[in-house]
C-alpha cells in the first residue's frame, strides 16, 4: 500500500487529511521520534533537571571524561558520535537487532574512542539520539516512554502513549508484501528507541506539529528539528514506513506518511506544503 495519508491546516485554514489511509492507525514514524526527544531535554532543561551543556559524562558514569561531549552536542548531531552503532550490526533487514543494552553500555565505556568525527561539527547520529535518551532516563530515573508522556504528549492534551514503541496490534498500520502478508519490521524497541521507534498516529502527530511549531506551547522548537529557509521540520523512515512533519513560518503545517518506498516523501511534502493556501489564502 502505497497510498498516502495527508493532514493539512494552518490560521485560518481547515485541518482537513487527504486520499489516505486511516488517520487513527499507529504507524512507524522512525527518526521523527527525535523530535520527542529533543523536547524532553529542553522541557528537562527549562525545569533545571539538566542543563543543555551538561557535560555527558556528569549523567552517565560509564562515560570516560574528558570527552567534551554535551547533552547539546547530542541533540544537535554535533558530537562526533557515527550514525549508526558501533560494534557488531544485525542482519540487513534488521539492523539494530544486535544493538542491545549491553552493546549500549559498551560503546559508552569506550565513547571517545567510538567518536569518528569531530566535537562540534554536523554529523547526523542515531547513536548520539541513543545515549541521549538513555542519559535522560538515568538523570530522571524514568522510563523513556514516562519522559514522553509526561514532558511532550500530556502537556499538549494527548493522552500517554499517543506515542509509543508498543501500539495495541490490532491498531497498528504496517507495510505489505505482494501478497498481502505484513513484512518484518526492523527491531526499535531496544536503546535506539529514542532515535527512531516511536509509532504514532498520524491524528495525534498533527496535534505535536501545531503545538510544538505553530503554538509553540512548550517554548522555542527542540534541537531536534531541522530548519530551512522558512520551514521547520522532521522525516522519518523504517524499512516500510515514511513520514514528514514541518510546519512554515507563516502557519502552514503537514503531516505526510507514505507506506513502502520512503523515496520521494520530503519532495511530495515540500510540494504538498507550499501549494496550500496560505493563512491570508494566497498561495
Amino acid at each position: 500500500m502505497r497510498t498516502p495519508i495527508c493532514l493539512l491546516g494552518g490560521t485560518g485554514i481547515d485541518d482537513r487529511a487527504a486520499h489516505g489511509h486511516d488517520q487513527d492507525r499507529f504507524v512507524e514514524i522512525g527518526s521523527l521520534s527525535k523530535v520527542f526527544t529533543g523536547t524532553v531535554l529542553t522541557r528537562l532543561a527549562q525545569e533545571g533537571a539538566v542543563g543543555l551543556d551538561t557535560p555527558l559524562e556528569e549523567c552517565l558514569d560509564e562515560v570516560p571524561a574528558g570527552t567534551g561531549i554535551t547533552l547539546r552536542h547530542l541533540a544537535e548531531h554535533t558530537s562526533g558520535l557515527p550514525r549508526l552503532p558501533a560494534g557488531p550490526t544485525g542482519p540487513p533487514d534488521d539492523p539494530y537487532a544486535a544493538f542491545t543494552e549491553q552493546a549500549l553500555r559498551a560503546s559508552l565505556r569506550e565513547l571517545d574512542r567510538v567518536a569518528t568525527g569531530r566535537l562540534g561539527e554536523v554529523e547526523y547520529s542515531n547513536l548520539g539520539y541513543a545515549v541521549l535518551g538513555h542519559a535522560l532516563s538515568t538523570v530522571t530515573g524514568r522510563s523513556y516512554q514516562q519522559l514522553v508522556d509526561e514532558h511532550v504528549l500530556l502537556p499538549l492534551g494527548l493522552e500517554a502513549g499517543a506515542a509509543t514503541a508498543l501500539p495495541p496490534e490490532k491498531r497498528r498500520l504496517v507495510p505489505r508484501g505482494v501478497f498481502g502478508r505484513p513484512r518484518p519490521l526492523w527491531t526499535l524497541t531496544g536503546p535506539i528507541l529514542p532515535a527512531g521507534g516511536l509509532w504514532s498516529t498520524c491524528r495525534a502527530l498533527s496535534r505535536v506539529v501545531v503545538g510544538l511549531l505553530v503554538e509553540r506551547r512548550l517554548g522555542p522548537p527542540a534541537p531536534s528539528w531541522q530548519r530551512g529557509p522558512s520551514i521547520t521540520w522532521h522525516n522519518g523512515a523504517t524499512r516500510g514506513s515514511s513520514v514528514v512533519a514541518a510546519a512554515h513560518d507563516d502557519g502552514r503545517w503537514i503531516v505526510l506518511h507514505r507506506l513502502g518506498d520512503a523515496d520521494g516523501t520530503d519532495r511530495l511534502a515540500r510540494k504538498t506544503l507550499r501549494a496550500a493556501p496560505t493563512p491570508h489564502g494566497e498561495n
